[in-house]
């Protein structure tokens, strides 16, 4: 179920930010991933925190670029003018113990035409206890 502020939508109608950063990533382009943030942005990956261009970037370079880290988005929705894209993650990166397909959600802060945050995060399905 949707709601307003979380509606389903192509990635083309994404802040563009997202978008050039999920095209970026595809083309393994560190330098077109890194000027979609801010200088101060925040990057976190799996409780990983990277803060700054300087030290985002390297990352990029290590765990993107390198080891050629694809994003095939499967759901793109917006939520309250921030990106989320749900995407089917490949790549030569070492696969041991990941489900197969590897599904990571990628949670775009966005302000203006840059990013201010990343959040990359592999979620579990959500357990409601009646």
């Amino acid at each position: 179920m949707t709601t307003p502020h979380a509606d389903t939508v192509s990635l083309a109608s994404l802040p563009s930010a997202a978008q050039r950063f999920v095209e970026a990533m595809n083309r393994f382009d560190v330098d077109a991933m890194a000027a979609t943030f801010t200088d101060d942005a925040l990057l976190n990956d799996f409780s990983r925190e990277f803060v700054g261009v300087a030290a985002i970037r390297p990352f990029l370079v290590r765990e993107l670029a390198q080891d050629k880290v694809t994003a095939r988005p499967i759901r793109a929705r917006v939520h309250h003018g921030d990106a989320i894209v749900d995407a089917e993650i490949d790549g030569i990166y070492d696969k041991t113990g990941l489900p197969s397909p590897l599904v990571l959600t990628f949670y775009f802060t966005v302000r203006g035409e840059r990013l201010t945050q990343l959040a990359i995060i592999m979620n579990k399905p959500a357990i409601v206890r009646t």
